[in-house]
């Protein structure tokens, strides 16, 4: 008899996470003899601990590709981690008395590094519990920091954005640098991985335009040496636009915008690294600068998306139904890449042991050698990431993105409490 399948969305969204969610579900409605209903939680896990399911089966065909069109995530998404098996017992029981209610022998989870350690603690316990259920990540994550696979879907498209910003950003202060803005900087996402950082260097097609300087985090921040750089660029050529990642930090590891928050994996909550560094533009160089910081909008930006990542992402999502009902427990489908000239590349797979909690950084040689900007290495496998547009449909000037009618499973059980 065929079983249930469980998907859900954790962690921040992308412009084209529901493009994963579509190609789980478009695939095992496929899988009929092995997969019956795909039921989404609501935000995340705790959908599946609150009991909060969703059936994806009242959703029409054409609904369900309209996901891949639609930024944001169609189930909500949560920052939830789960205790270690030892210590938060009881969550796991909870998840498991739910499955078991309803018959739930699949579990997809989309999203990024801690994701992977939720789908493989899942994949563990279920056996401890006498429980069998097939756990398979599906990959996303914006920073694009997942071991293993060659890149991360959702990634290709935040590239895009920033790079896309950043040029035309760069157009704007050039034209008015002659009597106005000297200093342009940019903050973009990346805790530990400079790689959307990186991204932004993608708009500097010959020397002399934008982004001049970029900040990564893999390279500790020396507040003389960023100084001396702007100001040789301005002088240089008449403006500097710079690239900076949130997560910019000093020789001793210290962050320069830590707010004093957390999320609840544990992180510290970062953002204001822009406003930091146009202060010292300000006080130590006495030049007229702006500022922004990309935020949600690099992330959400489905109307710019990359159209490798838009296929990247639908099609980890088809393969981690594919593994799954082929009893491949506990692994994750990756992108394998078989060239950059053309740019060729395949679905792999990874063990949740070796991706769960793993950080990929950029490499140092994808780094200029004073450290404020990409090699052409770099730019040889970051450019067929942001290739090719894959526009959404448009209606009255604005696009038309897909609201489903998430109907709500019966509940089964009793109430949760934490």
């Amino acid at each position: 008899m065929p079983r249930n399948a469980f998907y859900a969305q954790s962690g921040g969204v992308t412009a084209v996470i529901n493009a994963s969610a579509a190609g789980v579900i478009e695939t095992a409605r496929k899988y009929k003899e092995q997969i019956g209903k795909v039921y989404a939680g609501r935000n995340g896990i705790l959908g599946a601990l609150n009991e909060d399911l969703i059936d994806t089966s009242k959703e029409s065909p054409a609904a369900i590709r309209a996901l891949t069109w639609t930024p944001g995530g169609a189930f909500g998404s949560a920052r939830y981690k789960l205790k270690g098996v030892e210590k938060g017992g009881h969550e796991y029981e909870r998840l498991i008395e739910v499955f078991r209610a309803h018959d739930i022998g699949y579990f997809f989870y989309n999203g990024g590094n801690d994701s992977a350690d939720t789908c493989l603690k899942i994949s563990q316990i279920s056996g401890k519990l006498g429980y069998p259920i097939v756990a398979v990540h599906v990959p996303k994550t914006v920073d694009n920091d997942l071991p293993i696979t060659d890149t991360c879907p959702g990634f290709g498209s935040v590239a895009k954005y920033v790079a896309t910003s950043m040029r035309e950003a760069g157009l704007d202060v050039e034209s008015m640098a002659k009597t106005s803005t000297k200093v342009f900087i940019m903050e973009v996402m990346g805790r530990h991985a400079g790689w959307i950082t990186a991204a932004t260097g993608l708009a500097q097609a010959q020397a002399g335009q934008a982004p001049h300087v970029l900040l990564f985090p893999e390279i500790a921040f020396d507040e003389e040496a960023f100084l001396a750089k702007v100001e040789e660029n301005v002088k240089k050529y008449g403006y500097c636009a710079v690239g900076a990642s949130e997560g910019l930090h000093d020789k001793d590891g210290r962050f320069l915008a830590e707010s004093g928050l957390k999320d609840a994996f544990g992180h510290a909550q970062l953002g204001g690294v822009a406003p930091r560094l146009a202060e010292l533009v300000r006080g130590k160089l006495n030049l007229k600068h702006h500022w922004a910081v990309a935020d949600y909008l690099q992330r959400a930006a489905r109307h710019i998306a990359s159209k490798t990542d838009l296929e990247q992402s639908y099609a980890v999502g088809k393969a981690a139904v594919e593994f799954a009902v082929k009893g491949m427990n506990s692994v994750m489908p990756t992108i394998v890449r078989s060239s950059s000239k053309p740019y060729r590349w395949k679905i792999g797979v990874a063990k949740l042991s070796d991706v769960a909690n793993v950080e990929k950084k950029m490499p140092r040689d994808y780094i200029t050698a004073d450290g404020f900007h990409i090699t052409q290495k770099c730019r040889n496998y970051l450019e067929p990431l942001i290739a090719g547009e894959a526009f959404p449909p448009f209606e009255k000037g604005l696009p038309k993105y897909v609201r489903l009618k998430n109907a709500a499973v019966r509940k089964k059980t009793g109430a949760w409490t934490p």
